[in-house]
């Protein structure tokens, strides 16, 4: 997989598989798969719950009625604001310049101006503590709706925290056990001035370089400071012109724009659908590229562990499958799912039992379950040495922050048991725990719920935008913290609450977010579930996908 511009041969040369995959414990059968853990020989099924229940038709009619007329109203002020009625508050062209082409287009800002605006301060509020399973809120007003902000000098202290990333809840702020961070710190300063390739390598990045690939069961692994630059500036690296990369349609945007800067040619399939994946493949191999015909030089099929807008976990079982049988590489983005799923926290190849060696490229982020920053690339010993010479990061981006380096190995250490403590796996499991229970009570009340029953990620359906502000403003007064997300994050009529539950939360804190919401949603009448199948089968139901010609 080392270089973009190689022979003409199909995607290069694989690993050679065993014969006898069950032994490796990723057999899998019916939607049910074989989960193995690595710190035992048992091994037991679990079942592969998602689920993505359509809304009530009356809902989605009233959804696309609100845009309609907030649209419409849209209009009427525009009007108002180029007949100078009403005054314009966002940017505009300059006089001298209006024979330029504009630099702002009008229509485009249409939806920010008109409608994202009425919602903006519900996005970007600022904290000022660590984001622990509790932090605190400055309070902001606004006195020309939300196109600017005040601050009132007040703190809106305790708020429950179901919005930070902070799966395994070690993102806290400063105890006794964060002190080799501190030493860290006092010994290597906090940058480190030069790129990886230069004067930027320290000790420190070799030692968790190492940890990395132990934890992962890999050969090697490169660490990056930045995890949206792991994507972006290393998956062109790896691919290039006359490559062929095949994508999930709800994955991350760094894979996108790691994709597009690639040069590669890309094709979307259906999200965690197995016969759009295969007959994007099966072409691949027949017809080769557009007009020449030759084989591709390398097929990339590039997922995630966790999506975080939908709450689902990959199909990672099947997708081997494909992978194997067409003879392509797989890049897993674990961001989300490294050290939140798996019996120890080990991500998706884990949950699964996958052999780490059936996975071409693992790549994940430290800024989630690790309360740190960066990424990592991992995998066979030739990538990685591939990687530190032809990676734009290592070529150019500044090495990671030493003390954030020690944040990472400190976390992974205490994940692994070699603290000579079983607090990480503690923490692993008190997350499944949480999570669990999160999913379920809100299930029962009667909320939509999209997702894994396993995902910490847990997307609340609300569709409506007015029932979007209402709903986060509603919480925050209660001090609930929540994040909540609409387009063009996700379809337009597909608005949502996204929680992020944590092993720190305690069950009276989920249970105090539990009761909110269930009054929240009796008031806003959100309370749409009526376990009905997906509206959208060609996404959410692989055996409904009929194959085009």
């Amino acid at each position: 997989m080392a270089d973009p511009g190689g022979g003409a041969v199909c995607n290069g040369t694989l690993h050679n598989q065993s014969a006898s995959d069950c032994h490796r414990g990723n057999c899998w059968k019916n939607g049910v798969v074989k989960e193995s853990q690595q710190n035992g020989n048992s091994n037991f099924y679990k079942p592969f719950v998602e689920s993505f229940e359509e809304a009530p038709l009356h809902v989605m009619v009233f959804t696309y009625l609100g845009y309609g007329i907030g649209t419409l109203f849209g209009y009427l002020r525009d009007f108002l604001r180029n007949s100078g009625i009403e005054k314009c508050n966002a940017a505009v062209e300059r006089e001298e310049q209006k024979d330029f082409v504009p630099l702002y287009q009008n229509f485009e800002n249409f939806y920010t101006r008109n409608l994202y605006m009425r919602i903006r301060d519900n996005w970007n509020r600022p904290i000022c503590s660590a984001p622990g399973a509790v932090f605190d809120v400055m309070e902001r007003v606004t006195d020309d709706y939300n196109w600017t902000f005040r601050f009132t000098g007040r703190i809106i202290k305790d708020v429950i925290n179901m919005g930070s990333y902070n799966f395994l809840g070690l993102a806290a702020k400063y105890d006794e056990s964060m002190r080799t961070v501190k030493e860290v710190l006092e010994t290597y300063g906090l940058g480190v001035g030069s790129t990886r390739q230069e004067m930027g390598t320290l000790d420190k990045h070799k030692e968790l370089e190492d940890l990395v690939a132990k934890f992962l069961n890999v050969e090697a692994a490169m660490v990056f400071g930045m995890g949206f630059a792991t994507n972006s500036m290393n998956i062109p690296a790896l691919v290039g012109k006359g490559c062929l990369i095949l994508s999930d349609e709800l994955n991350h945007a760094s894979l996108v724009l790691g994709a597009r800067l690639s040069g590669a040619t890309i094709r979307i399939f259906k999200h965690n659908n197995m016969q759009s994946l295969e007959k994007l493949l099966r072409d691949a191999v027949i017809y080769g590229q557009p007009r020449t015909r030759r084989a591709w030089k390398k097929i990339l099929i590039l997922v995630e562990g966790i999506y975080s807008m939908e709450g689902s976990i990959v199909r990672l079982p099947d997708i081997v499958a494909l992978k194997k049988k067409y003879k392509a590489y797989l890049y897993i983005d674990e961001a989300h799912s490294i050290g939140s799923v798996g019996p120890t926290g080990r991500g998706v190849v884990e949950f699964f039992g996958i052999d780490p060696r059936d996975i071409d490229v693992l790549m994940g982020t430290f800024t989630k379950s690790f309360g740190a920053a960066g990424g990592y690339l991992a995998g066979r010993k030739d990538l990685v040495d591939y990687l530190r010479t032809h990676s734009h990061s290592a070529a150019y981006a500044t090495s990671m922050s030493p003390p954030v380096a020690e944040q990472i190995i400190r976390v992974m250490k205490l994940i692994m048991g070699l603290d000579g403590t079983t607090k990480g796996l503690q923490r692993v499991q008190q997350l499944a725990k949480n999570t669990r229970y999160f999913r379920q009570r809100l299930s029962q009340m009667g909320f939509i719920v999209y997702g894994n029953e396993e995902s910490p990620v847990v997307p609340l359906l609300l569709y409506m935008p007015a029932k979007v502000a209402a709903f986060a403003r509603h919480l925050l007064e209660r001090k609930i913290g929540v994040v909540v997300v609409g387009f063009p994050a996700t379809p337009l009529a597909e608005a949502r609450a996204r929680f992020c539950v944590s092993a720190a939360h305690t069950r009276e804190m989920l249970d105090t977010v539990l009761e909110a919401l269930d009054e929240m949603g009796d008031l806003l009448d959100v309370k749409y579930s009526r376990n009905r199948k997906s509206a959208r089968p060609e996404l959410y139901d692989e055996m409904s996908f009929e194959l085009e010609d």
